[in-house]
């Protein structure tokens, strides 16, 4: 029996877009000696993986740390020549005021479980968001809480732990194969993948096109989990 659900924050109720983070695209794009700004954005996913990666316990740098340090190494690598500070700033309004998919209310307000958001951003940005979008989850777990970032399966039991939660009285979903999916497998909870280009088919795992799909479901869940997974 399904007791409550977990959600990815960023690309899954919020989207990856906005203002700030065009803002950002923009001036590191314009100047540096980076190519486009597609080359811009596929870069910095590129370095914030690594370091979110090998991020962990004594190891561990916050959100906020490791853009500084991406920053620096922008500096060195392409050349960026941009006020750091300001960056920095338009990072965590990014993280604060993008805006929510189209589908976040109604799945908010329709969901008949309680909804705890796993994320890596730091929680006092995603209260933030939650004020800002009038939303009201049940608890957010964000990656300073435990010092790890998703896959890591610590963020995902610290989530099991916050809820008073087992395994598998949860679903996670999320967005990601390689953080959600594969996140939440290997804390043996059940994963559904948002895809709203329906462009996705990942053998063995429950895929939906919008966050209002799960709904129904949630509410015929099935005791054998494994019913989802044929």
């Amino acid at each position: 029996m399904l007791k409550a659900v977990f959600v990815d924050y960023t690309g899954t109720i919020i989207k990856e877009e906005g203002p700030d983070i065009r803002e950002v695209i923009r001036r590191t794009y314009e100047n540096s000696d980076i190519e486009s700004p597609q080359a811009m954005v596929a870069y910095w996913w590129r370095l914030l993986n690594e370091y979110e990666e090998k991020s962990f316990g004594s190891s561990y740098m916050s959100e906020d740390d490791i853009v500084e340090e991406l920053l620096k190494i922008c500096e060195k690598e392409i050349h960026l020549k941009e006020n750091p500070k300001e960056l920095h700033a338009a990072f965590q309004r990014f993280w604060m005021y993008a805006p929510a998919y189209e589908d976040t209310a109604a799945f908010f307000k329709e969901c008949p479980l309680p909804i705890y958001i796993i994320s890596n951003n730091a929680g006092k940005y995603i209260e933030e968001s939650m004020r800002d979008k009038d939303l009201h989850p049940a608890g957010i777990i964000s990656s300073d809480m435990v010092r790890a970032y998703k896959p890591h399966r610590a963020v995902f039991e610290k989530a099991l732990e916050v809820s008073g939660c087992s395994a598998d009285e949860v679903i996670h979903i999320g967005d990601s194969v390689s953080s959600d999916v594969e996140g939440a497998k290997a804390a043996k909870i059940q994963p559904v993948l948002v895809d709203r280009g329906g462009k996705s088919s990942l053998e063995g795992v429950l895929t939906v096109k919008s966050l209002t799909d799960i709904i129904p479901l949630i509410n015929a869940w099935p005791a054998d989990r494994g019913q989802y997974n044929k």
